[in-house]
């Protein structure tokens, strides 16, 4: 199961207290004061990691509490520091303070860390107010509450080709056969209602990550069916796929299907829409589809790539052609 969204609350460990003691030797009947002051709260972190992708079992725990740190000690010692609590994310993982809706963060590197409640300070045992006037402190401090949050997560998955389609243009079967990857393949559209993410193998050395996402319908950018929660994942990808389906029984016009999805990218968002395109046509098995995806190239005016999940005919030129293009988008860094 996938999960894109979490709502947790985090809770830090409380600063222990000082302590309030004197020095007890033989012959020092009345030695100077030794309390020791308290030990740290823990703190609740957030760790973006390439080993979790996605936020269900996040979502599963919500609550997160850290450890509080232990009281100070005779003798000048310290009380131990609470244990902090370190929470894996996916890489691509938005903070939100729920409370007042601002973003904290934007977890986008591996390894990458947040303090999202910091733990109380230490309290200061009675040996830290011995002073020329004050030779014998009977008081000391008390350990502060560490922070509570509510937040809010939000995944935005990182994937160098993104695939866009209508519901059934191909999309789950294409990466089902190009990696390891085992969406739920039917033949019915909204298939696919989770992203799926597969690593596809282009050559020995060479890889590429591919995200089939959920299929759009008209109305997507304002919300229409799996909508935003479909588009927001688009943002992270460096080129988008673009499938469309050319078979003779394609419940669509791949002309209408082109448009249909380009309008909505460019509704969405202007970064969408001038993200590097490579529009394919999938299900390209026989004359028929072959001069539909010609049509769609003359159209279009632009070049269409021709494959078969079915047959493996097309897919490696078209993941080599996928790897340069995600290339140069790598060394222009963007």
């Amino acid at each position: 199961m996938f999960r894109d969204e979490a709502l947790v609350e985090v809770t830090a460990g409380k600063g222990g207290d000082g302590a309030v003691s004197f020095r007890t030797e033989k012959f020092v009947p009345k030695g100077g004061p030794d309390g020791g002051d308290g030990g740290r709260g823990g703190d609740v972190i957030l760790v973006a990691s390439d080993r979790v992708t996605s936020l269900l079992s996040v979502a599963r725990s919500p609550r997160y509490r850290a450890k509080n740190g232990r009281p100070g000690g005779p003798r000048l010692c310290t009380g131990e520091s609470g244990a902090s609590v370190r929470v894996e994310v996916p890489i691509g993982t938005l903070v939100y303070d729920s409370e007042r809706g601002n973003r904290l963060a934007d977890l986008t590197e591996e390894g990458q860390e947040l303090v999202v409640a910091k733990g109380g300070r230490h309290g200061k045992g009675n040996s830290r107010f011995k002073s020329s006037v004050r030779q014998e402190p009977r008081y000391a401090t008390k350990g502060t509450e560490g922070e509570h949050r509510e937040l809010r997560l939000e995944l935005k998955l990182f994937a160098d080709v993104g695939l866009v389609g209508l519901p059934n243009a191909g999309k789950s079967t294409f990466l089902s056969v190009v990696t390891k990857a085992k969406p739920k393949v039917a033949d019915y559209p909204f298939t696919t209602l989770d992203p799926q993410v597969g690593i596809a193998s282009v050559s020995d050395y060479q890889s590429l990550v591919i995200a089939d996402l959920p299929g759009l319908v008209e109305g997507a950018a304002q919300g229409v069916g799996l909508g935003h929660r479909f588009l927001k994942h688009v943002e992270r990808c460096r080129v988008l796929l673009h499938l469309v389906d050319c078979s003779p029984d394609g419940v669509s016009d791949p002309l209408e299907a082109f448009q249909s999805i380009s309008k909505e990218l460019e509704e969405y968002s202007s970064l969408l829409a001038g993200k590097t395109l490579v529009i394919a046509g999938s299900k390209v098995e026989g004359p028929e589809a072959e001069d539909a995806a010609k049509a769609l190239e003359e159209a279009t005016g632009r070049p269409v790539l021709r494959f078969s999940s079915h047959t493996h005919q097309g897919l490696p030129e078209l993941l080599r052609r996928l790897h340069q293009l995600v290339t140069e988008s790598r060394e222009r860094g963007e």
